[in-house]
């Protein structure tokens, strides 16, 4: 075993004082010289098709130290023209509803087909550590051994919604890479939907049996922005259950918006677990893909969701900004406290805030 990749193997320099004489540290442990990141190389492997090197790409794409974000930048550059060629498809559902067993039995269906598909599952950060739980790579098992599909846990890294602002970018990397089915599964909760529906092309809700009683607590907001609901778990006892709670989503939904002009959302039953109706979802994913595409929903659809990243991007930007000058951010804690104790009122803190930041 070469002494480099020892777990014993000591990564960093180190120096020697002695009689107030310095000494070089031995060979073994002097600390190597980064190497520059050979971008146009990368881009190229990505291309290649090596989930290693798309694997390294995303890292360095969620990467928050700044030369890695000012190459990751020229990586997207350089992959760019070779993106939106896949069907970008964004899932969720209710808490129990089976997302991971649904995507892992969906996406190895494709995957038997021939097609490339990545997943992207948002997974809930820690609010302590800011880690993820990545919990749904490990349910995949049987997705992650096959040599089309890949699957990238992204924690949700405490942004608005649950869903990682680098997620789309991440997505645009698989897309270059060659993957033609995108599947970007959501935490959930609050309001991930609305951002991953602001994303994908086609959006997927999983619900259980019950109708009556799950709309009891599903927003009706919730169900306008899918564009098919999957029933799910129909196998076994609960089959004629799931057939009569199709029907009641179905008439439900003739009274609700559709998500997407020209498109009539409809409801299915499916059972991952016996592998029945997951060609069907996927025999409806591409009508929509069809209708969509011939009306032109689809390109102005794509334009004004990247239209949209851009401004949220412009959002985060200056709220980056404005807290990063560290004078502000003092003033901020200022007048917090005067509103706290009862001398200000909200809106004059806010007012007085500006007017001592006019150049910002």
């Amino acid at each position: 075993m070469k002494k480099d990749k020892s777990a014993l193997y000591v990564m960093d320099g180190v120096s020697i004082n002695h009689d107030g004489m310095q000494a070089s540290a031995p060979k073994q442990f002097r600390k190597k010289k980064q190497q520059a990141l050979d971008i146009p190389a990368l881009a190229e492997k990505v291309r290649s098709g090596s989930r290693l090197e798309l694997a390294k790409a995303i890292t360095l794409i969620e990467s928050s130290n700044a030369t890695h974000k000012v190459q990751a930048q020229a990586l997207l550059q350089e992959l760019l023209p070779h993106t939106g060629n896949s069907i970008r498809i964004g899932i969720t559902g209710v808490p129990g509803a089976g997302k991971s067993s649904f995507i892992e039995a969906f996406g190895t269906m494709l995957t038997d087909m021939g097609k490339k598909v990545a997943v992207l599952a948002i997974d809930p950060s820690s609010s302590l550590s800011g880690g993820s739980i990545l919990g749904d790579k490990t349910r995949m098992e049987e997705l992650v051994k096959q040599p089309n599909a890949f699957v990238r846990p992204s924690p949700s890294a405490g942004t608005l919604g649950g869903v990682h602002k680098k997620t789309r970018e991440t997505m645009l990397i698989c897309e270059s890479a060659g993957y033609d089915v995108i599947l970007i599964e959501t935490v959930g909760v609050g309001q991930s939907e609305t951002y991953v529906r602001g994303m994908v092309d086609f959006f997927l809700l999983l619900v259980l049996t019950g109708a009556g009683d799950e709309l009891q607590g599903m927003k009706k907001g919730i169900m306008e922005l899918a564009d098919a609901i999957i029933v799910h778990k129909a196998d076994g006892d609960n089959v004629r259950l799931a057939k009569r709670t199709v029907a009641e989503y179905k008439q439900i939904l003739h009274f609700l918006q559709p998500a997407t002009p020209g498109w009539i959302t409809t409801a299915m039953p499916v059972s991952s677990y016996e592998k029945k109706g997951l060609d069907t979802t996927w025999e409806t994913i591409q009508d929509f893909q069809k209708t969509v595409q011939a009306n032109d929903v689809w390109y102005t659809r794509r334009q004004v969701q990247t239209r949209d990243w851009f401004r949220s991007m412009i959002t985060d930007h200056l709220i980056d900004t404005f807290y990063g000058d560290a004078e502000r951010k003092s003033t901020v804690e200022q007048l917090e406290r005067q509103i706290l104790q009862g001398k200000l009122t909200v809106t004059q803190g806010v007012d007085t805030l500006f007017n001592k930041n006019e150049n910002f």
